[in-house]
């Protein structure tokens, strides 16, 4: 690492070293080396290529998908003393070329754009007509049919950069993303040579917890009311379900707002600057809310209902303790979550085009959208180590629990539910042998002697197994299920995954050589708390309220001024002049000139 490196690093970004993973980008980059880089967030991708664009001649473009991740991402570098601007569709016209004719004449070091900007005449006219040094695209798993946040615009980007008279270097950086995902955006991209890197996925600051409430509101208050005065995120699955919970907890006093597609773009940014500026402590949102945005001190993410994917689900939940600070997410599961997030599955939007081609692509990704739900139902109903099944899931196993997540943390028994399984598996033998498929939920039924029309036209009622689990209800059928396919002893086919098929693993179930367990809650443990800042809470509320002030003086949100870290340092640090300020991890050079006067005097009356 160049010592120019270190230096821009302390000036800009107030931190003493690199991390390993920035060092090692960086140096490709600066070498003219293609970038993959899979890094989670908080791991600060953003400076493995904003340093390299301050360092190289001509302009970097970021490509990045949305106007309040791009405006965020400006705003910062500007507050930091980086030469930063934007183009999107919130800019007037003289707003554009004004900003165009200043980055031509050499203003700007980063020009942040929409991938679909990349198609007008006019932008790639100006990119023709001057020196690209760097081409980086942010979120870069957008570009994969196969990821959680496809945009069809992403896919020209490898277009619009072979028609720059000269070819930049090529960076691309995401924080989630399966091999799958990682193949496409080498090979869309089109990088040459690349260098990569996949860091750990492992947030060790964050905590997992999966709960299974009878009554979810009520499990909402309880998470609340054990995390007052701290920020934190809701995410909902539908819109009517943000509006429900949100108004829910309006009207019991909390500090909580709302975003999701159906509202105006007036009001969603509105409630989003709410958040962002700390006038609300909860945001109650759809996965609509949240990509990019750079709030450091969302200290727990509770997901009110079931994701889509593991995907979705560690990118929203890694929303939270974005600066390193101990913070909670927390998923609400009921069986009801699947059945919705089935139903959404199947009513998405048809594909456009009516050709052959489009209809098999679409059905091929409903597959893979149904094979995540059943990753993510796995997530949830599982026994074993949350941080376990996520890490192995995104590719870097671990061999031993973590020691710290809900299931590692809460006291088991395992139950032995060989006799139950046998009935579960003699039943869909016996439905196949009628001639049927033995679709999961005419199992249930079966087995739990519903007289259904269909069953008593099908004369299944008559089947040896029918009635056998009158007192199982539908939750345990389920569960022991997935158990059965967690074993290898059952496969799902079909629409939906419905159809139930044993395998040959399961003869030795039937045939009394094998048992099956399942791993139960011996105990209800009590929920763990939020953690504490861990410094005189007096003074630190202090330098809290100060920050407000001066962030509002600024226009930018609190958290963008300093992060509750470095609040947490000066608290403890106590500096008495600017030198000491300087000192503090995460302050740069121009915000210790502007406001260590402030602060210290703060101190000084304490």
């Amino acid at each position: 690492m160049t010592p120019s490196s270190l230096l821009l690093l302390r000036e800009y970004f107030g931190h003493a070293s690199f991390r390993p993973s920035q060092e090692e980008a960086i140096d490709h980059l600066m070498n003219g080396h293609d970038l993959l880089a899979v890094m989670p967030t908080g791991a600060g991708k953003s400076v493995c290529y904003q340093i390299p664009a301050l360092l190289m001649e001509g302009v970097t473009l970021v490509i990045s998908p949305l106007i309040s991740l791009m405006k965020d991402q400006v705003t910062a570098l500007v507050q930091n003393g980086i030469s930063a601007a934007y183009i999107n569709s919130s800019l007037s016209g003289t707003e554009y070329y004004e900003i165009l004719r200043r980055a031509a004449g050499g203003e700007y070091k980063l020009l942040y754009v929409a991938p679909e900007r990349l198609q007008t005449p006019s932008f790639l006219q100006f990119c023709v007509s001057i020196s690209i040094s760097m081409v980086t695209v942010d979120e870069a798993h957008c570009i994969s049919q196969w990821g959680q946040d496809f945009r069809p615009s992403y896919l020209k980007i490898a277009d619009f950069v072979e028609q720059l008279p000269h070819r930049p270097v090529l960076s691309a950086f995401t924080a989630t993303a399966t091999e799958r995902v990682r193949r496409d955006i080498l090979t869309m991209l089109r990088l040459r040579t690349p260098h990569r890197i996949v860091t750990s996925f492992d947030r060790e600051n964050l905590y997992f917890e999966v709960l299974r409430p009878l009554d979810k509101e009520a499990a909402l208050l309880r998470l609340l009311r054990q995390r007052q005065g701290s920020c934190g995120i809701i995410y909902c699955l539908t819109r009517k379900s943000v509006e429900t919970v949100c108004t829910f907890l309006q009207e019991r006093n909390f500090s909580a707002t709302r975003y999701h597609g159906g509202l105006s773009a007036e009001e969603r940014q509105s409630n989003q600057d709410d958040f962002l500026f700390d006038r609300k402590e909860i945001m109650v949102a759809t996965n609509a809310f949240g990509m990019g945005i750079d709030k450091s001190n969302v200290s727990f993410v509770i997901h009110y209902h079931m994701p889509a994917s593991l995907e979705s689900y560690y990118q929203e939940a890694g929303r939270a303790g974005r600066d390193g600070t101990a913070s909670d997410c927390i998923l609400l599961f009921r069986e009801q979550d699947t059945r919705l997030a089935q139903y959404l599955i199947d009513h998405a939007d048809p594909p456009e085009s009516e050709d052959k081609a489009s209809k098999e692509m679409a059905e091929s990704l409903k597959r893979n959208r149904i094979q995540r739900l059943r990753m993510m139902e796995h997530y949830c109903t599982g026994t074993g180590c949350l941080r376990q099944f996520l890490l192995n899931y995104f590719g870097e196993p671990l061999e031993h629990s973590c020691g710290k997540c809900s299931s590692c943390l809460s006291g088991y028994e395992d139950i032995d539910v060989t006799e139950e399984a046998q009935k579960l598996l003699s039943c869909v033998i016996r439905v196949e042998r009628a001639g049927y498929q033995a679709e999961k939920n005419l199992v249930f039924q079966i087995l739990r002697g519903e007289c259904t029309p269909p069953i008593q036209q099908l004369k299944l009622d008559t089947l040896t197994t029918f009635g056998l689990m009158k007192a199982a209800n539908k939750a345990q059928l389920e569960q022991l299920t997935l158990r059965l396919e967690e074993r290898g002893m059952l496969t799902t086919s079909g629409k939906a995954f419905l159809i139930l098929s044993p395998t040959e693993r399961a003869k030795s179930l039937l045939w009394g050589r094998q048992k099956l367990t399942l791993r139960r809650p011996k105990e209800i443990r009590p929920i763990r708390p939020a953690s504490k800042p861990g410094v005189n809470p007096v003074l630190y509320q202090k330098l809290v309220e100060l920050r407000k002030k001066l962030a509002h003086r600024e226009g930018i949100p609190p958290a963008m001024l300093f992060s509750d870290t470095v609040l947490r340092e000066i608290c403890r640090r106590r500096p008495i002049n600017k030198k000491e300020f300087r000192k503090i991890p995460g302050v740069p050079f121009l915000k210790a000139e502007k406001y260590s006067k402030d602060f210290i005097a703060l101190l000084q009356k304490e």
